[in-house]
């Protein structure tokens, strides 16, 4: 996002009318472009400032919400994050930041038209919530994503106040829940919503409330019920809301009667537009017989809240001929992953998750050969996360042979520093493979046994990488020198328990300003190199994180990021700031 107005100006003849260049202008939806558009010329600056009604702010601290109000007055959404990724693993303090009642403070005057806030890992109390629902009178959209600091009763307010509110969605938050009790402020004849996601609170909603919102809510397109919620309620929904879109079912475990199977295959038969399911904890394999008629227009299967089995998943897929993204757990089995191989010729994006990170004694996961036997059967897919516990480099070479046509390639060996299980060879010549030939590859994770080749590799041949994540990888700093001087698109930089220290850290130097942000933990970085980068770099924000009882000279967790606004001031004690400023 550009915030500087620049000085040159085109000629008379040349100028376009404001109105017309603000019609334009709005027919813009790329961010990119619309930056690109800012660049021109102080005209065309203003009015991409006047016309803009979108903005993104990949970091709460990357800028101030002063200079966002005054740069766009106009804007309608925002979509805002805070935290870094690692605060999801408990590696960033509670207390770390991230608040967004500043922001909304600032926007209550600067920004009046505001309708639509989308959070992520921001800091967010019911006391921001009611400030939110009472000053904004136009507002439509709250989305919060892994957002913490709030309860129950903050959702009660936004119900009670947001009377054109057509999106709530809660999703994966630290939330308080109190009771179900704040889907019932929603006024008796509110009737707007068009999205609805409760999923992750704990605690029942009234069955009888829901059902009459959702039967006043005839837009209604997106459903995602908690744990909670029983078949028997989501056959009543069901018929209540034939036209949803995506539906997250809620527990799909209870024992039914023959006749309650009948009745909720039938309501699922109503259901002719569903593109996305996602929920099922618990699924039976009889109770997912049900789903079947709903399946054939499916692009997006999210099962990873329940551990299928192979055969399940093998009788479901068939009913799934569209099927484009899919989300599982390895409880799958490799048995399961040759299914998606067979039955998934259209298939572009696929996740493995761990059922169980912790318990290295599983029997049921995946290897080496549940991913070759998808590539071999999904020649269209483009983005893989597999957690598994072996792999090999022939493997990910075929993997990548079949499909290369990869942006995203995230492979998480879980077992630390695990060599190609046949060979007990480093995973050097994988990585190599598919960096060598998945020229679109935008976001790479790498892991298992690594040496400075694969970051040599890196260098070399991913000219279009923007993220990339490492975990108990490389030999010595050289390994981290080869990514900043080879990998120029570089966004962010991600590394865990690396050999990295001061001398990797500045070789970066001409790199940072660039990237959104570096975070690097457990590796080899001192407050002194940090303090440096700091000095170097004069528009960096460079954070230490310590920990109790560590090396006063250790910089235990750093995060970097670039910012123009200076740095911030509502750090914790346990987070050290260092700027050039």
């Amino acid at each position: 996002m550009d915030l500087s107005p620049k000085q040159s100006s085109p000629s008379e003849s040349t100028r376009f009318p404001d109105e017309v260049l603000e019609r334009v202008l709005s027919l813009l939806t790329s961010p990119k472009d619309r930056n690109a558009v800012s660049l021109v010329c102080k005209d065309w600056y203003t009015a991409d400032s006047w016309s803009r009604r979108h903005v993104f702010i990949g970091n709460c601290y990357s800028v101030s919400p002063e200079i966002v109000a005054r740069r766009f007055p106009r804007i309608r959404s925002v979509t805002l994050k805070g935290k870094p990724r690692f605060s999801d693993f408990n590696l960033v303090p509670d207390n770390w930041g991230a608040d967004v009642h500043s922001w909304l403070l600032v926007f209550a005057s600067g920004c009046p038209f505001l309708e639509e806030l989308r959070l992520k890992r921001m800091r967010v109390t019911d006391e921001s919530l009611e400030f939110l629902a009472l000053n904004f009178p136009n507002f439509r959209a709250l989305s919060l994503l892994s957002c913490d600091g709030f309860s129950t009763s903050g959702l009660a307010t936004v119900a009670t106040h947001c009377k054109n509110l057509t999106e709530l969605d809660i999703q994966e938050n630290g939330i308080e829940d109190l009771s179900g009790e704040w889907l019932s402020c929603f006024p008796e004849n509110f009737n707007t919503l068009e999205v609805l996601n409760f999923s992750n609170l704990i605690t029942d909603v009234n069955p009888d409330v829901l059902e009459r919102l959702v039967s006043r809510c005839r837009s209604l397109k997106v459903l995602k019920l908690n744990r909670t919620s029983s078949l028997d309620r989501l056959q009543r929904l069901l018929i209540s809301a034939p036209q949803l879109t995506e539906l997250g079912a809620g527990s799909f475990s209870e024992e039914l009667t023959l006749q309650q199977h009948a009745e909720l295959k039938y309501a699922f038969g109503l259901c002719k537009n569903l593109s996305v399911l996602s929920g099922f904890w618990d699924a039976s394999a009889l109770n997912l017989s049900a789903v079947y008629p709903a399946c054939s227009r499916l692009s997006f299967l999210n099962m990873s809240y329940t551990a299928l089995q192979s055969p399940e998943l093998a009788s479901l897929l068939p009913h799934c001929p569209c099927l484009r993204r899919l989300w599982v757990l390895d409880s799958v089995g490799d048995k399961g992953l040759e299914a998606v191989g067979a039955n998934c010729p259209s298939l572009e994006e696929i996740r493995v998750f761990p059922t169980d990170p912790f318990d290295e004694d599983m029997i049921h996961t995946v290897t080496e050969s549940g991913i070759v036997a998808v590539s071999q059967g999904c020649p269209k897919l483009h983005y893989i996360l597999y957690f598994c516990r072996q792999m090999t480099n022939a493997a990910v070479a075929t993997v990548v042979r079949n499909c290369p046509d990869f942006t995203h390639f995230r492979l998480c060996i879980m077992n630390p520093g695990q060599p190609d299980h046949t060979t007990n060879q480093p995973m050097d010549e994988a990585f190599g493979a598919v960096v060598k030939t998945c020229k679109k590859l935008k976001r790479l994770s790498i892991s298992g046994l690594l040496t400075d080749l694969t970051f040599k590799y890196i260098g070399e041949y991913a000219k279009n990488l923007e993220a990339l994540s490492v975990a108990f990888a490389g030999s010595s700093d050289l390994g981290m020198q080869y990514v900043m001087e080879g990998c120029s698109k570089l966004k962010k930089l991600e590394i865990r328990d690396c050999p990295f220290g001061n001398v990797a850290l500045l070789s970066g130097l001409e790199r940072y300003e660039s990237m959104r942000s570096l975070w690097m933990s457990a590796c080899n970085v001192t407050i002194d190199g940090c303090r440096s980068l700091a000095r170097e770099m004069p528009r960096l924000n460079v954070e230490v994180m310590k920990e109790e009882g560590s090396d006063d000279c250790k910089a235990d967790k750093v995060y970097v990021y670039r910012t123009v606004a200076g740095p911030r001031r509502d750090a914790p004690p346990s987070v050290l700031t260092f700027s050039g400023l």
